[in-house]
């Protein structure tokens, strides 16, 4: 019997919400403590939840077995996020700067759009499942 917590898209959402509070966090705390410009500070908060996340999508979400770091897969997932934070920074630069959105607004804009891009991309690439290796899963 298949549990909710067993499907990696309810696997991929809950290390995305912990990656989303870090992001957010680091955010305010750096816009509203340190003065860092909102563009700047979503970048770096994007940043910092890079590898937290891939260890946890490799080893939990997508059940990568294995010692240490793939280093090909970890490419490929820093490609996916680097586009992420590509989409990340534009829709935070229209949204301060050429629309004067509160930060805030432009963030949660980010925030619905990025996760649904990497989780597509991620799922059917990064960490793409051959044939041959499912095969083996299942015996």
């Amino acid at each position: 019997m298949n549990t909710l917590l067993q499907h990696s898209i309810v696997k991929y959402a809950l290390v995305g919400l912990l990656g989303t509070a870090i992001h957010w966090g680091l955010l305010i705390a750096l816009v509203e403590w340190t003065g860092v410009h909102p563009v700047a500070g979503s970048a770096l908060g994007f940043l910092a939840v890079l590898i937290i996340s891939y260890i946890l999508n490799s080893k939990w979400t997508f059940r990568r077995t294995g010692e240490g770091m793939d280093m090909k897969q970890f490419i490929r997932y820093t490609i996916v996020s680097s586009s992420g934070l590509l989409i990340n920074t534009i829709v935070m630069y229209a949204s301060v700067e050429l629309l004067s959105l509160p930060y805030w607004l432009g963030q949660a804009f980010v925030t619905v759009v990025v996760p649904l891009h990497n989780y597509a991309i991620n799922r059917l690439w990064t960490f793409r499942v051959s044939a041959a290796s499912e095969q083996l899963h299942k015996h």
